[in-house]
């Protein structure tokens, strides 16, 4: 008897082959369906860039403001506290001093 498979036997090899591609070819189907498209990555990377910036330049703005606030707070309210408390001050002490 020689060690040569049946032709029974090398159909069903072959579909079973057949099979194992098709297989293959379905999972590879689903594998690129999950993958996004370079051209949609690319508008996402831009929108979301885009957006980073305004938020950066939102951000900016806000401190501008921060910093104009405790000016006006520091020239409007401290100072003329100050210069209204001070001569109080120096005249309390002068006259707890004689």
């Amino acid at each position: 008897m020689s060690d040569e498979p049946t032709l029974g036997e090398v159909v069903r090899r072959f579909d079973d082959r057949f099979t194992d591609v098709r297989d293959d070819i379905q999972q590879l189907g689903r594998r690129l369906d999950e993958k996004v498209d370079q051209k949609l990555y690319d508008l996402r990377h831009e929108a979301l860039s885009s957006r980073v910036s305004q938020l950066e330049t939102l951000r900016e703005k806000d401190t501008e403001k921060i910093v104009a606030t405790r000016r006006w707070l520091i020239a409007s309210v401290i100072v003329p506290l100050v210069g209204i408390m001070l001569p109080v001050i120096l005249l309390l002490m002068q006259g707890s001093g004689s």
